[in-house]
């Protein structure tokens, strides 16, 4: 098996796993292209991690989401229709101009009798939200600014469910053009510092069983116990 995951080799894999597993509707791959025209960043997950948000989703049964960082709505389509019958997805958002884009874009996917945009940020809302119900949630998908995930996750956890998943993305690298990565050493840029101490804290957290999938810029998927 070569093991030489150079950048051009590590773009090809992902090319393959979103024309493979992705198979994004006509909504879902022009609803990227359409954000950027509207002046949203193209920072939206790939078709392949869409896929598999949509399959964790189903795995949980969930009736309950919490999605933090609506931005497009890309990912939270494919949330929206991993739901449950009956289920609703709660995703926060504190930019006008990401949240009326997504309203949008949820209406047109035909999901947005499901799904309803928290407009604030992310660690107060998931703090109310926590606080209101705890224990709620089937499914909390974190993928905002990166330096906040650790003032995230203790009202993610609580808000989880046991049983339940937290899933957060870009904890390998990110930065909308692969600015950072893990393997940097620490000290030279704060999300890989937090995305970082993120995933140490959820591995060595006896409230979760995690791991970290190497998809796009990695995704950590862990079960609340």
């Amino acid at each position: 098996m070569p093991t030489d995951m150079t950048p051009g080799r590590w773009q090809h894999t992902g090319d393959y796993l979103d024309t493979v597993f992705g198979r994004a509707d006509g909504h879902l791959a022009g609803l990227m292209p359409r954000a950027v025209e509207a002046g949203i960043p193209d920072i939206a997950v790939s078709a392949s991690v869409g896929r598999m948000l949509l399959c964790l989703a189903r795995l949980v049964e969930a009736r309950l989401i919490v999605e933090v960082g609506t931005l497009a709505g890309y990912s939270g389509i494919w949330l929206a229709r991993g739901l449950a019958e009956g289920g609703r997805m709660l995703t926060i958002e504190p930019n006008d101009l990401h949240a009326n884009f997504a309203q949008r874009a949820f209406e047109g996917a035909g999901v947005a009798d499901r799904v309803e945009v928290v407009r604030g940020f992310g660690t107060p809302e998931l703090e109310r939200l926590a606080g209101e119900m705890p224990g709620a949630a089937d499914l909390v998908f974190l993928d905002a600014i990166k330096t906040e995930y650790p003032d995230y996750l203790p009202h993610a956890k609580k808000l989880l469910r046991t049983g339940g998943l937290l899933v957060a993305d870009n904890m390998l690298g990110g930065g909308g053009g692969g600015d950072w990565w893990i393997d940097a050493p620490p000290g030279q840029n704060a999300s890989r510092d937090a995305a970082d101490r993120v995933n140490r804290l959820v591995a060595a957290d006896d409230g979760f069983e995690a791991f970290c999938v190497p998809l796009r810029e990695g995704v950590l998927v862990a079960r609340k116990r």
